[in-house]
């Protein structure tokens, strides 16, 4: 049964492939129609190999997300640079962006399951030079409006997926902070006529995080963004909808890592409550994230069932922190437990049947399930499990798979 959450993202052993595995290779083939009910779930995964060079990414098409498998990388569609494909779930069109350039790769799934390339846009003209970061930073509307929320300029660009053309761009110049790197999230709340989208700051030399939360809400009946600030926080890009239809905001494990390593006037780890009436933070709420778990390194905040989400805590026995160690490599190593959070009560319970896994993870629905990703060591490989079911172990694939859509 498939696990409610708020948030539309934005992370084993080896199996005998029983998926199809396809590209966008061949003669030219008719669009699919993605409502056929005859026809089984289809599903892109992008992953990117960081140990190639240069960098490429490769883009597997599988009907397997929810059953354990490996999957290859034969016949998969090459992308060079650190890529993401992106999209409206279960509408038979993927969109493919990479680092390398500012332009929007169209291709539609055919009758017989492959991709097929279906038309380019370039996002150069609204001064952008590269495509990225998270799946979440692409915000699909509907089949002819879409946002892409680009962190380098700081502007939200309204675009048409089905037209492949530019409709405005709108600055977003609130959010510049001299000497900072500005990152949207890669977890976007999504509530009815609004999209939020959470922001952190980082410094643009150095390790450490900015202590700045920010939030943009979108109204996407009339594509007004409106920005909110709040000067009591850090690296704020997690968020969950409680039970009282507020948006609690949360710092990530990255931000936590770097408290974690870095101490002196890193801002703690917190929790934040943003309300989506009127589009401001509560200036009464204010959360340290440890003290809900019991003290420790506490950071992430994903969204979990009936009210509830999971907390992310560091187990240094599993994972131990040694002198000079980066915040990049205790975010994305393995100790983290699991605390589920009452949004009500604030009151969180360690949830022993999950694994200690990676701090760094991403939601992605399938056709079942909503599942999250857990990467290797080294940046090898990405397995997704199921948020629930004990963390139950699913497809893996090389390299960190960053996005995963429904194809049909």
């Amino acid at each position: 049964m498939k696990h409610p959450v708020s948030v539309l993202s934005s992370r084993l052993s080896s199996a005998m492939l029983a998926f199809a595995l396809l590209s966008g290779c061949g003669d030219k083939e008719e669009p699919v129609d993605p409502g056929n009910g005859d026809n089984k779930p289809l599903y892109a995964i992008t992953t990117q190999l960081f140990s190639s060079d240069p960098m490429e990414s490769f883009v597997i098409v599988t009907d397997q997300a929810e059953q354990t498998a490996t999957l290859s990388l034969d016949n998969a569609v090459k992308v060079p640079g650190r890529a993401l494909g992106v999209g409206l779930a279960k509408s038979g069109s993927l969109y493919v962006v990479s680092d390398e350039s500012a332009t929007i790769t169209r291709y539609n799934l055919t009758s017989s399951g492959s991709l097929q390339q279906a038309g380019t846009l370039s996002l150069e003209s609204q001064g952008i030079s590269s495509l990225g970061e998270y799946q979440n930073n692409f915000q699909f509307i509907s089949a002819t409006k879409a946002y892409y929320f680009d962190g380098t300029t700081a502007q939200l660009v309204i675009w048409n997926p089905t037209e492949m053309t530019v409709t405005k761009s709108i600055p977003l110049d609130a959010l510049n902070i001299p000497d900072t790197l500005l990152s949207f999230s890669g977890a976007i709340v999504h509530l009815d006529n609004q999209i939020i989208m959470p922001v952190g700051w980082r410094p643009v030399s150095g390790v450490g995080i900015t202590k700045k939360a920010g939030v943009v809400s979108v109204d996407t009946r009339t594509d007004e963004p409106t920005v909110a600030l709040d000067d009591r926080c850090g690296y704020t890009h997690d968020a969950a909808v409680g039970p009282d239809g507020k948006v609690y905001i949360a710092t990530e494990a990255y931000g936590a890592a770097v408290y974690r390593v870095e101490g002196g006037e890193t801002p703690e780890p917190c929790l934040l409550r943003f309300d989506p009436q009127t589009r401001t933070f509560d200036p009464s709420f204010y959360k340290d994230l440890s003290s809900l778990v019991g003290g420790g390194t506490a950071g992430a905040l994903i969204p979990g069932p009936q009210g509830t989400a999971y907390v992310r805590v560091l187990d240094e026995s599993i994972a131990p922190v040694n002198e000079g160690t980066h915040p990049r490599t205790v975010a994305s190593g393995t100790g983290w437990q699991w605390w589920q959070l009452k949004l009500d009560t604030l009151t969180a319970t360690r949830r022993t049947d999950f694994p200690s896994t990676t701090g760094s993870v991403f939601l992605f629905e399938s056709q079942n399930q909503t599942l999250y990703s857990e990467f290797g060591a080294g940046s090898a490989s990405t397995t997704l499990h199921v948020l629930g079911e004990s963390g139950r172990p699913t497809v893996t694939t090389q390299g960190l798979a960053f996005s995963f859509l429904q194809l049909r």
